[in-house]
């Protein structure tokens, strides 16, 4: 009788830990936005590219502003730039993002679609990238110097975004550091050579 229970104790005890709650798996802490500059984005959105096509050049590398972050350091979450082949005769965006935003594309590198590629378009003008000397956090420097010190002080959530292209007229690789959402009617936007960091003008 002692055996049995020993025996009917031993199972009750089983019973009480098999029907105890499971605790519910922990879940992951989301990983920081990954915020960098235009040159830094720009070499792994550079070596995408000739993944696409060996003569890849760009033409184009543009930041976009969010949540994680408005640019006003030079830093973004988010970079897209934009590839020509002459020999594939066509064109081709690549996007990095280092945020979970849920308006913002998915972390790491992603292609855009294949569009032709006209070389007399001078929008679309590759530039070599040697002449990529100077990164988004000087040219943002030297544009608060010009007139965004004090766009910031009167409105410090202002947003800031960058455009780096080949200016056919001037023969000169041009950083355009722009405040305010709309590109198109900003509230400043300042061009710096991307090569020397020099001021060249205010464009608004």
């Amino acid at each position: 009788m002692k055996s049995y229970g020993a025996l009917m104790g031993l199972l009750l005890i089983l019973s009480g830990c098999t029907s105890a709650p499971q605790k519910p798996a922990e879940t992951p802490a989301p990983a920081p936005p990954d915020l960098v500059t235009g040159r830094s984005a720009f070499q792994k959105l550079y070596i995408a590219a000739h993944g696409w096509a060996r003569d890849a050049q760009p033409f184009r590398l543009e930041s976009q502003p969010n949540a994680d972050a408005n640019g006003q350091n030079g830093k973004s979450a988010i970079w897209r730039a934009s590839f020509a082949s002459s020999l594939g005769k066509s064109v081709k965006p690549y996007t990095w993002s280092g945020t979970d935003d849920k308006n913002a594309p998915a972390r790491g590198i992603s292609p855009g679609p294949e569009d032709s590629y006209s070389p007399s378009n001078s929008s679309t003008q590759p530039f070599d990238i040697a002449f990529l000397k100077v990164d988004s956090e000087d040219a943002f420097a030297t544009a608060q110097k010009h007139g965004g010190d004090k766009i910031l002080e009167k409105t410090p959530d202002t947003p800031v975004s960058f455009i780096v292209d080949w200016n056919h007229n001037t023969n000169e690789l041009t950083w355009h550091v722009i405040y305010g959402e709309n590109r198109d009617e900003p509230k400043l936007a300042v061009d710096v050579n991307a090569s020397t960091g020099e001021f060249i003008r205010v464009e608004k």
